[in-house]
């Protein structure tokens, strides 16, 4: 009697990485969760494209899961002996960035509901990135007896980038932004998962990613 063909993992994983260019990474030999039994690509079990899943996401270390451009306006002074003064002012863009660390998922914070046919998947904190302020773009304005010397005109221009980009933080972290980020993440997130179980045949099954 024949024997039935066996796929392992790493050539499933290969496949998948072939066939749809998602980044999935070839993962070790052997199952990752020896508990699993499978037959053939038709029969793969959620919890083994799961543990795959994971794996790769892991590797993608930072992922950039949304972007805002914004624009600082600051005014920067400065004041020698009560006399003379200087100031300037400065309009700037910026970009900032929105990621997940996705090291620190691991399948722990994957769940499986077989009968509900949902996975829940908790995600780590969102982080956000440097700022990304675009010179080339913005507007100075200086004024004052200071401002005639080149020196005092860099020094008011190291202030007001300081300024501007507290100023970008605080921007990034309105509520409205961060609900942005987040709600791109878990759509993000919860694509990674739905495709490959697709990829299997496993279309019904709903993927809900969700904050720790």
């Amino acid at each position: 009697m024949n024997k039935p063909n066996r796929i392992p993992l790493t050539l499933l994983a290969g496949t998948l990485l072939a066939a749809f260019g998602l980044g999935y990474v070839v993962t070790p030999d052997g199952p990752l969760d020896k508990q699993v039994r499978y037959t053939g690509l038709a029969s793969t079990s959620t919890t083994q494209v799961l543990s795959a899943t994971v794996e790769s996401l892991k590797g993608q270390n930072k992922l950039l899961v949304f972007s805002y451009k914004g624009t600082a306006t600051v005014t920067a002074k400065n004041t020698e002996l009560w006399l003379f003064e200087g100031r300037q002012n400065l309009v700037v863009p910026a970009v900032v960035n929105y990621y997940l660390d996705l090291s620190e998922l691991s399948l722990a914070d994957v769940s499986f509901d077989e009968k509900a046919k949902l996975v829940k998947v908790k995600l780590p904190q969102l982080q956000i990135g440097d700022i990304a302020f675009q010179p080339e773009s913005a507007t100075t304005q200086n004024g004052g007896l200071l401002t005639f010397s080149d020196e005092q005109v860099d020094e008011l221009r190291k202030l007001n980038y300081k300024t501007a980009r507290r100023a970008m933080v605080q921007q990034a972290q309105s509520k409205t932004l961060v609900g942005m980020a987040k709600k791109q993440a878990q759509t993000n997130i919860a694509s990674h998962f739905e495709i490959p179980l697709r990829i299997v045949g496993q279309p019904d099954v709903k993927v809900i990613a969700t904050f720790k």
